[in-house]
């Protein structure tokens, strides 16, 4: 059974398999988080969308400690080598790698970075697929992510400010057609949403046929 883990704002450990990755590691700082980088034990992969601190995170030092592999753009992946990671797989958007029993492909997002571009997610495993979307505005070409990889379960951010609000993320659901939806980047900083509320309220009027998932930082959901 696959299963993710909400650690706060944009970070999730999603385990497809044996495999366990994280994605955005945030936890030092991150208000939300449940738990510290060092009571990460396992961990084989970690995801990083785009460089901005509330998303790049802890991931060297994680990916040091635990000898997990980093995998972002290339430029990013070049951040890492010079940081003292070892196992870096520095790709672009279109991308696709295969980490143990999981297999990765790297698409768009619409937002900014300081050294790359950002990007979000396709994560293949265990007859599941799961779409990070990362910080990202609603944009039209999300129906051919929906389309070509048909997420079950996707991760998108509501909170507004730096990123889609709760009215274009119900906008982005209906392009995506995942099964399941776990809202993320909200409550964290004090511009964004305090909470899921108005977006689980409008999924609701606007009758969405996915099922809206809204978890407590540190919470699971096995599928």
């Amino acid at each position: 059974m696959a299963r993710v883990r909400w650690l706060g704002h944009a970070c999730f450990e999603i385990q497809l398999g044996q495999t366990v990755i994280l994605v955005d590691p945030w936890l030092e700082g991150n208000p939300q988080a449940p738990l510290k980088p060092s009571d990460l034990s396992k961990v084989d992969l970690v995801c990083v969308t785009h460089d901005h601190g509330d998303h790049l995170g802890d991931a060297f030092e994680i990916c040091k400690r635990t000898g997990a592999s980093f995998l972002a753009t290339y430029e990013l992946g070049v951040q890492a080598e010079q940081q003292g990671v070892s196992n870096v797989l520095g790709i672009n958007i279109g991308g696709t790698v295969k980490v143990k029993d999981v297999e990765v492909t790297m698409v768009h997002a619409f937002h900014t970075a300081g050294r790359g571009a950002p990007t979000g997610f396709i994560l293949k495993g265990e007859g599941k697929t799961v779409y990070h979307a990362g910080d990202t505005g609603l944009f039209g070409d999300m129906k051919l992510i929906g389309d070509l990889y048909q997420p079950y379960l996707a991760l998108i951010p509501i909170g507004g400010y730096y990123t889609m609000g709760p009215r274009e993320a119900v906008e982005a659901v209906k392009l995506l057609k995942p099964k399941v939806v776990i809202p993320m980047h909200y409550g964290s900083l004090p511009v964004l949403e305090p909470s899921a509320e108005k977006f689980v309220d409008l999924a609701s009027r606007e009758k969405l046929p996915a099922e809206i998932v809204v978890l407590k930082p540190g919470e699971s959901y096995s599928f």
